[in-house]
């Protein structure tokens, strides 16, 4: 139960974190700046802005239409998806959402943050691929098109999730620029997309990547650098029995994944023990196993 309850409290607050990022690249940057972020986020915006000459505008500010919209979208979700996604999203989108009113008004004076649309879609995008590559990490979304990312994650398991998220966006952008009939904001738009983009899926999958290195080295030098390995580096490795094709002479070949920082000891590991060893590294997008994730893991 303890363990149950720390992990809860490790999920949400990872959440929270997401919320709090992600609501400042909206408020601070790109709703400022009239720069559509993609998403039921950017709809909102749009919407809003078409509503500035209206009555309307004053309650159906950005905030409360991310609400709005996401009602339909939620009930896909606890359909597809269960209770337990459907509150933890429930709760990143009303936090979320809420954020961006709290920002809106006790730092009204100070937004937006810069005049800069440049900087904004820079700093914007990658806050906003930041904050949502979190709360995806914690197994929840903000709502929206994030549901309707996730039911097509479901369909078409070999794209990104990100890049699925991109294809959405461009519709979305094209309908910022029918609102707006402004070619720069159309080409700021197209930025901010592209730095959530590649910000979200390094968020999402960074931290499952790694490098897989091979080894093959001499047989009395293979067990030194297996030694090493577990001692000194803390992982494991694969060792299996090879012949040179040119010398015929008996090889071992060292299989290991190694996360990238520890991957500078490894070359010194294997310089140390033999210099003439032969290295392939390659990246390992993901990785299964005691140390990276679980099989039974939800598939980002």
């Amino acid at each position: 139960m303890k363990k149950k309850v720390t992990e809860l409290l490790k999920r949400y607050s990872i959440i929270i974190l997401g919320c709090i990022i992600y609501s400042a690249g909206v408020s601070f940057f790109l709703d400022a700046n009239n720069i559509a972020s993609g998403g039921v986020t950017g709809i909102a915006i749009i919407i809003s802005y078409l509503l500035e000459p209206t009555p309307a505008a004053a309650v159906l500010n950005t905030g409360i239409l991310i609400v709005i919209i996401n009602v339909p979208l939620f009930i896909l979700g606890f359909v597809f998806f269960g209770k337990g996604f459907t509150l933890s999203t429930l709760f990143a989108t009303v936090l979320s959402s809420a954020l961006i009113e709290v920002w809106n008004f006790t730092l009204k004076k100070f937004i937006p943050f810069t005049d800069d649309r440049l900087i904004s879609c820079l700093v914007g995008g990658a806050l906003f691929g930041i904050g949502l590559g979190l709360i995806f990490r914690m197994g929840s979304t903000t709502g929206g098109t994030d549901i309707v990312v996730k039911l097509l994650r479901k369909k078409f398991r070999y794209i990104k999730t990100g890049v699925i998220s991109m294809v959405i966006d461009v519709v979305i952008v094209c309908a910022s620029f029918a609102a707006y009939r402004d070619f720069d904001l159309l080409c700021y738009t197209v930025i901010s997309i592209v730095i959530f983009t590649l910000t979200f899926d390094l968020i999402l999958y960074g931290g499952n990547s790694a490098k897989l290195v091979y080894i093959i080295t001499v047989e009395e030098k293979a067990n030194e650098i297996c030694d090493k390995i577990v001692k000194e580096l803390d992982i494991s490795a694969t060792v299996t029995d090879g012949r040179g094709a040119y010398t015929g002479d008996n090889k071992r070949m060292i299989l290991c994944a190694i996360k990238s920082f520890l991957y500078p000891k490894l070359r010194d590991v294997v310089k140390q023990c033999d210099p003439a060893a032969f290295m392939v590294v390659t990246s390992a997008k993901e990785i299964y196993g005691e140390g990276y994730k679980n099989h039974t893991d939800e598939e980002l």
